[in-house]
């Protein structure tokens, strides 16, 4: 063989004369690192993605893939969308993997990883060495522009980070100097990449080589979409696929799956109609708009027809001391809160409540408030919730119109209820009704006289009666 005219000696120290000094405003070095900061002053510091766990604050980078399969007529409209946008196939995927981002809650700025070559010299094309570096690609995602639109906007970012791609990524984060964390990737947490391949397979003098997939099982980032293009050396039909990578800390496998099959189906319908808003491009397939339309709807089940009173004894006498209501720092249990019911229905019995009676509630939001509900309820008697920040004219209006038997309320509140002819207040803190309260025997009503077509309660909004 013969001797290469350069070793990786010779690119480290041409890349550092290149680079130049960054304190000088005029190097290349300078003149780059300001690119990237004015193009990602403002970035979202993580995406919001729809994981299944919380993101860990030490991650593991345990990882898995799953490989995505695109239709033939799906990769050759790809390719002729690139052609008439004057766009590249990797800026294809790109838009198509930020809409997809987009699609899934992560918001209109989509910041998102690029690994390059860096083999920007012919005589770099045969030297073994590392010489990729990554490039932060910002994807404005924002008016819901069309697919068309948005990969305009991919072309002129993409082109403007390739002009500005010799500043290795640890220098653009020493630049910017974003919010550090041990559980995210700076800048971006979601990379997509391309890679063409033509031929059958590697061609190599006096081997006999083909292309064995590599399963890994760690995740450097959240996702990686890595796409490979593969043409065949007749010049035949080629083929797209993506290998999708994930981080198994935040995603389950059947949630990767299902994003991998959402990007297929988005990637057809933007190959189909690129010209429609990103928006309304078709993101489930028909099994999973099945799952979501049908079987996640499929809550109807059977219930027993029961009075409220009678279910409230069903539960009573199942867990008599469990917490029925919390008022601040005091918890009433179901059987102190039926108790209470109780007596307050026996004081409304005997004034007159009974079945189809209305039952005014002005009491303030407490226990006693449910227990007035409930004592009515158990009567047979329907309940009016009354309102006082409301005017007067309205309370009396409703109080009146209704044909309340009587208004039931507290002492603090009693100036706002609106006296009405004929219609009794009762106040349950007034001193003569609360020692009637505490007189009362026990005497457990169940569930009352109510019956399942006695109205339960009676509401008034301006749409309904018009005032």
């Amino acid at each position: 063989w013969e001797p290469l005219p350069v070793q990786y000696a010779d690119y480290a120290l041409w890349q550092r004369r290149l680079l130049g000094d960054p304190a000088d405003p005029d190097s290349r070095a300078a003149r780059q690192l300001e690119h990237w900061r004015t193009a990602l002053d403002g970035a979202p510091e993580e995406l919001e993605l729809p994981t299944d766990r919380p993101r860990p604050a030490r991650p593991a980078f345990t990882g898995a893939e799953l490989d995505v399969a695109f239709d033939p007529e799906v990769h050759e409209g790809l390719r002729r969308l690139a052609r008439t946008t004057g766009t590249s196939m990797f800026m294809v995927v790109h838009a198509a993997v930020a809409a997809l981002l987009h699609r899934l809650g992560a918001g209109t700025d989509i910041p998102l990883g690029a690994p390059i070559a860096g083999r920007g010299d012919e005589a770099l094309d045969d030297l073994v060495g590392f010489f990729v570096n990554t490039l932060v690609l910002r994807t404005d995602l924002s008016g819901d522009p069309s697919f068309t639109e948005l990969l305009a906007r991919v072309r002129e970012t993409d082109l403007a980070a390739f002009s500005h791609a010799d500043v290795p990524f640890e220098a653009v984060v020493e630049k910017l100097n974003p919010t550090r964390s041990l559980s995210r990737n700076p800048l971006f947490q979601v990379m997509v990449g391309h890679h063409a391949r033509t031929g059958d397979a590697l061609d190599l003098p006096g081997l006999s080589a083909a292309y064995l997939p590599f399963r890994i099982r760690s995740a450097k980032f959240d996702l990686v979409f890595s796409f490979t293009e593969h043409t065949p050396a007749d010049g035949g039909p080629g083929s797209l696929g993506c290998r999708l990578e994930f981080a198994t800390e935040l995603f389950d496998r059947e949630t990767a799956e299902r994003i991998g099959e959402r990007l297929r189906t988005l990637v057809a319908a933007l190959a189909a109609a690129p010209d429609r808003p990103v928006s309304r491009a078709e993101l489930l397939d028909d099994a999973e708009r099945h799952l979501v339309l049908e079987e996640f709807n499929a809550t109807a089940r059977e219930v027993d027809e029961e009075t409220f009173p009678a279910l409230f004894a069903r539960r009573r006498a199942e867990r008599p001391d469990a917490v029925a209501v919390v008022e601040r720092s005091r918890s009433v249990t179901y059987a102190e809160l039926d108790a209470r019911a109780d007596r307050v229905a026996a004081l409304l019995a005997a004034r007159g409540v009974g079945a189809e009676s209305v039952v005014g509630v002005a009491v303030p939001r407490s226990a006693d408030t449910v227990a007035t509900v409930l004592a009515a309820m158990k009567l047979g008697a329907a309940f009016l919730p009354l309102d006082l920040v409301h005017p007067a004219d309205r309370l009396a209006y409703m109080i009146e119109d209704s044909r309340a038997a009587l208004v039931v309320g507290t002492e603090p509140v009693a100036g706002k209820i609106p006296a009405v002819p004929g219609v009794p207040v009762l106040l349950l803190d007034d001193p003569e009704t609360a020692t009637a309260l505490r007189d009362l025997p026990d005497a457990p009503l169940g569930s009352g006289p109510a019956v399942l077509d006695t109205a339960a309660y009676v509401i008034y909004t301006s749409g309904s009666t018009g005032r």
